[in-house]
């Protein structure tokens, strides 16, 4: 099987078969996930939304390789990583997708650019500068490269945080609530350049989020409850989004 990163970008980008995600045993599991299938194409942004503890964070890590499964496959283009050894796990991760997280998870005694190129320097490779000013420069933030995460606003550290994620050019984008702990103007400007990396980088998207304005920028939703994918919707305004939600919510 081979397992080149331009796999990941044709065909189908992420693609996952019956999963099932079960944390604790007998009486006290936990069924986060239970038979998800989803196929996510190559240049499209998809939002993951859903109540709490419908299962939406569970699969975004089972999508991007962070959890595993307890059952089912996961596959980035025509690599199944599901069951790889979690040495050659990491290795694909770092060289085919980006994760951002909600809080950031920058390193404070670090510079931006020490920050962004943490990820290259873990994988035992030497910082590409004209990698890290390209992925700065993406996300607004030429000319911050000295400075500490402590200097900066919520927002530009969450760009820090997307810029790590774009160094190494991924093919797949993964952001957990990205703009959860961003004032509205700084959300929007952060979905802009997600969006911008799915219609001028081609890149595949996949954003957890409850704002349902958030879930107007993607081209699908997928809503989830108790495990399972309960709907979809393609191309919704945020209005549809936050009306479907809605119903969701009454069902349960």
């Amino acid at each position: 099987m081979a397992e080149t990163t331009k796999d990941i970008g044709t065909g189908t980008a992420v693609r996952a078969e019956d999963l099932h995600r079960t944390y604790g045993r007998g009486t006290a599991a936990v069924h986060a996930l239970r038979g998800v299938s989803v196929a996510l194409a190559p240049g499209t942004f998809t939002a993951v939304m859903g109540p709490s503890g419908s299962g939406k964070t569970t699969l975004l890590h089972c999508l991007a390789g962070m959890d595993r499964p307890t059952r089912g496959s996961v596959r980035w283009g025509g690599t199944e990583v599901s069951r790889l050894p979690e040495r050659r796990l990491a290795e694909l991760r770092r060289s085919r997708v980006g994760f951002v997280f909600q809080a950031f998870n920058l390193m404070p005694a670090m510079t931006v650019a020490q920050n962004v190129e943490l990820p290259g320097r873990l994988a035992g490779r030497r910082p590409d500068r004209s990698r890290v000013a390209d992925a700065l420069a993406r996300v607004g933030l030429t000319g911050r490269e000295r400075h500490r995460p402590g200097q900066l606003s919520g927002g530009q550290q969450q760009r820090v945080a997307i810029a790590r994620a774009l160094v190494s050019r991924p093919q797949v984008f993964f952001a957990d609530e990205p703009t959860g702990a961003l004032d509205r103007a700084t959300g929007h400007e952060i979905l802009a350049l997600l969006r911008g990396g799915v219609d001028e980088e081609g890149q595949t998207c996949v954003m957890v989020t409850h704002d349902p304005v958030a879930a107007g920028y993607a081209d699908r939703v997928l809503l989830l409850a108790d495990g399972l994918v309960v709907d979809e919707l393609d191309r919704p305004s945020a209005a549809q989004v936050g009306e479907r939600l809605s119903r969701l919510g009454e069902r349960l």
